[in-house]
């Protein structure tokens, strides 16, 4: 991350790459790549296609980086072409081809992060498997990208009404499914599971 470019914003960022500066827009994507790749990742379910889906979002985005409305977030706005991406990747896949999700990088104790990414794992690819795409997509960007739902609507294209209908039905067929299995101290406390 330069230096120069970590007190701004990212839609000070984008202004900045609307105007012609490579190294805002190369600011954005690192600080976006590992979420951009988690969430295609969890669209697609395929480490390859994620790769690929996210390498294809930034070029889409550099694309189209001259009709972003800086006064609007960035991040809603990324992850809309990410999801495009995603569902396209998704839609080319042959069933069954999946692989499990890649580990990230963090610098808390060993031990504890590799349970905590168990636990994460777990739940995510439940709740993949047993909730239809928008139901899930709904969840990860609430969830693990912390977005309001607003944001979520302009993502996947939904009113806030829809997105809060797909968020209540995504976490009471999720805890349906989870009833008998004691919830996770660190998933509970995000209010993942009731």
């Amino acid at each position: 991350m330069a230096l120069e470019f970590q007190s701004l914003s990212d839609e000070d960022l984008a202004r900045q790459s609307q105007g012609g500066s490579l190294a805002a827009f190369e600011e954005l994507v690192g600080r976006f790549e590992n979420r951009i790749y988690a969430f295609v990742f969890q669209c697609c379910g395929h480490e390859t296609d994620a790769r690929e889906a996210t390498q294809d979002t930034f070029v889409r985005a550099f694309e189209a980086i001259g009709r972003f409305d800086v006064r609007r977030p960035f991040a809603p706005w990324l992850f809309a072409i990410a999801r495009r991406q995603g569902v396209d990747r998704f839609r080319a896949r042959i069933p069954g081809e999946g692989q499990s999700a890649p580990e990230r990088f963090d610098e808390d104790d060993p031990a504890e992060l590799l349970a905590r990414r168990e636990e994460a794992r777990e739940l995510w690819g439940r709740a993949r498997a047993l909730l239809p795409a928008g139901q899930f997509q709904a969840l990860w960007l609430r969830y693990a990208e912390d977005m309001r739902v607003a944001q979520i609507a302009r993502v996947l294209g939904k009113t806030q009404t829809h997105v809060k209908v797909l968020l209540f039905r995504a976490r009471r067929k999720l805890a349906a499914e989870l009833e008998s299995v004691p919830p996770q101290p660190a998933l509970a406390a995000k209010g993942v599971i009731p």
